[in-house]
């Protein structure tokens, strides 16, 4: 679906006479386990999902429309999105997640000790590096990886780390239920955005103000 839906966007796209195309791509997997951190944009590509391969994928493809059609292409590499109208059914972001099972008094699941970590980035400051991607000059660039930005707060967090601030940015507590970790779960991650803050591309705020946010969205069943 992912590698699929994206040809037949940048197919729409070449028949329309699309100038620029901004692909969403994942800093969270196209790296897989990072040797060094924060993770800047010219680290070693090496996915241990099918999702994080479908992301590159698309990176790549990307490159070739530029080469072959002359369609602008830049992909941004978000970390962990989180924020208000996050779905927290289904395929859903932990933060979601959490914030639904607290207000329902419900124990959060954590997978393994806790203690692996990512990069929390609020909707918010994502909203604005899509704005800046769809307008900056990328005239001088060659390279895959030349169009590609990393979109995060160069922040780790560990799982145990969000549930107990999610826990109070609500003023309550819920029991924390320990299962098995999941084969293949990266155990590290947060990126270098600097690339895209010499551009002017700033996050605004702390996690626990996001987590506010993300939860009083929550309280108000979605409104």
């Amino acid at each position: 679906i992912n590698i699929m839906g994206l040809l037949n966007l940048l197919e729409a796209a070449v028949a329309g006479e699309v100038r620029r195309f901004v692909f969403v791509s994942s800093g969270g997997v196209v790296y897989g386990e990072p040797e060094d951190l924060p993770i800047g944009e010219l680290a070693p590509k090496q996915p241990l999902s099918p999702y994080g391969v479908s992301k590159l994928t698309g990176e790549h493809y990307l490159h070739f429309y530029r080469q072959i059609h002359g369609l602008e292409g830049v992909s941004l590499r978000y970390s962990n999105v989180f924020g208000p109208r996050q779905d927290p059914h289904g395929e859903a972001g932990v933060v979601a997640i959490f914030g639904r099972s607290v207000l329902e008094d419900r124990p959060l699941t954590v997978y393994g000790d806790g203690e692996q970590t990512r990069d929390y980035v609020y909707v918010g400051d994502v909203a604005q590096a899509n704005l800046l991607a769809a307008e900056l000059d990328i005239s001088g660039s060659e390279t895959m990886d030349d169009v590609a930005f990393n979109v995060g707060t160069g922040t780790e967090t560990s799982v145990n780390e969000l549930a107990r601030a999610v826990m109070r940015v609500a003023g309550k507590e819920v029991p924390v239920e320990r299962r098995p970790a999941r084969p293949g779960e990266l155990q590290r991650s947060c990126l270098d955005s600097g690339k895209l803050q010499d551009l002017g591309w700033q996050p605004a705020g702390d996690l626990d103000a996001g987590l506010a946010s993300t939860y009083r969205w929550i309280v108000g069943g979605g409104r």
